[in-house]
């Protein structure tokens, strides 16, 4: 029988979507108020994966991913979620969402993201937020598995979650 452990901490990440990319640094704003300082951000990079934002947020759409200084326990990732909601709420015009914003976690070993949305690659957390293992951690590199968003496919963003996963890393040496 294993012995249940406290689990190390993670590092925290938000990607954003908005057609309008001075909402990014607004919303900065509320981030590091909420979650402290943040320590990475990603150039703003187009988002031509899908259309399934376009009706409600507009096109084009354009991404773009932080991370935070501060390592969390991967226990509050619903909570973060739930908070992320209300600040795509607050930013809403209309009832239309005017940015989208996906916390999600970096740990050694891979990236989850979190959702609303249950299928059945995810696993309930609570509050009505599920989690899923979005890209794994192999041979150096994060790998896409079968249902990832065809957009972590990509080197480019890859890349960029490595680059995270490398600080996160070095971070967990410094102590």
């Amino acid at each position: 029988m294993g012995t249940a452990k406290k689990p190390r901490q993670v590092k925290l990440i938000i990607g954003m979507l908005a057609k309008d990319k001075k909402l990014f640094d607004q919303i900065e704003e509320f981030f590091a108020k909420e979650f402290g300082e943040i320590d990475y951000r990603s150039p703003v990079l187009k988002f031509d994966h899908t259309h399934y934002y376009k009706k409600e947020m507009g096109h084009p759409l354009k991404r773009k991913f932080v991370s935070f200084k501060k390592l969390v326990s991967p226990e509050h990732i619903s909570k973060i979620k739930l908070r992320t909601n209300s600040f795509e709420e607050a930013c809403a015009v209309k009832k239309r969402r005017r940015i989208n914003i996906d916390p999600g976690y970096i740990s050694d070993s891979k990236l989850i993201l979190v959702t609303t949305k249950n299928y059945s690659h995810r696993i309930y957390l609570n509050k009505g937020i599920y989690a899923e293992v979005t890209l794994s951690w192999k041979k150096g590199g994060f790998q896409p598995l079968e249902w990832t968003y065809p957009d972590y496919k990509t080197t480019e963003y890859r890349d960029i979650l490595n680059s995270i996963r490398n600080s996160y890393m070095k971070q967990l040496q410094e102590g």
